[in-house]
């Protein structure tokens, strides 16, 4: 009986240590669902974000996501369908919500746009890595094998101008007019500069301690900051221009 138990405890281990890889493994199913939604995101993201960049080297690589995942997605879609797969055919929700975010955002999203796209080639480069070492479908292992090389030349591409997309992000103007700088008066206008785009320019201008900024319905930011000791109302346009003493 003491055997009995000892052999059957010993059955029931094995089978656990052999279950463990088939729990871990990518199935074919969901490869082929995750790959496909990163590879709609990749599309669909750099087309919304298209043209709110202003960093051309951000506006280069989106042209480039948007030719080398939509053809990479059409493959995937005829191997997919050859293996009796189901193709996915919209995001899901937490890619969704971050294409939703570009599309209503204000221009520029030059660092917006940089950090989704290093995530998802980060997560992809992963999810390609694994599928082609460990895949359980020959067509589709082959497919990861091939592909992942453009995917690593991609996370290096973005890897390269995400610094330089954060700092024009937060620096640059929503809008540069040569023809109305230094006004004696805030100009009103549509402003896409965030309240951090705002602070920043405002202390680039010489100015410290800025705080209480705030938008009015002319597009105007309006705060207090201080210069040479001294407290003053403040205000920024959506050119960048900022102007002391403004009411």
């Amino acid at each position: 009986m003491k055997n009995s138990l000892r052999w059957a405890s010993l059955s029931v281990a094995t089978a656990m240590v052999f279950a463990l890889p088939a729990l871990a493994a990518e199935t074919a199913q969901d490869f082929v669902t995750k790959a496909a939604i990163g590879g709609m995101f990749e599309v669909q993201s750099s087309k919304v974000a298209q043209d709110k960049l202003q960093d051309q080297s951000l506006k280069d690589f989106a042209q480039k996501m948007i030719s080398d995942h939509g053809a990479a997605n059409a493959k995937l879609e005829s191997i997919a369908g050859e293996q009796k797969l189901q193709v996915p055919s919209d995001l899901d929700s937490p890619h969704k919500a971050d294409v939703d975010k570009l599309q209503s955002a204000a221009a520029p999203v030059d660092a917006s746009y940089a950090k989704m796209q290093k995530a998802a080639h980060d997560d992809a480069v992963s999810l390609f890595e694994g599928y082609a070492k460990d895949g359980d479908n020959a067509a589709l292992k082959s497919f990861a094998a091939d592909t992942l090389p453009t995917l690593k030349m991609h996370q290096e591409m973005i890897e390269k101008v995400a610094a330089s997309a954060s700092a024009s992000d937060s620096t640059t103007p929503a809008v540069t007019n040569t023809d109305a700088t230094d006004p004696a008066a805030p100009v009103p206008g549509a402003n896409s500069f965030t309240e951090d785009q705002a602070k920043s320019a405002i202390e680039k201008a010489g100015y410290a301690d800025v705080s209480a900024l705030t938008k009015d319905d002319k597009g105007i930011w309006r705060g207090t900051a201080s210069k040479d000791g001294k407290s003053t109302p403040i205000a920024l346009d959506y050119q960048g221009n900022v102007v002391a003493g403004a009411n």
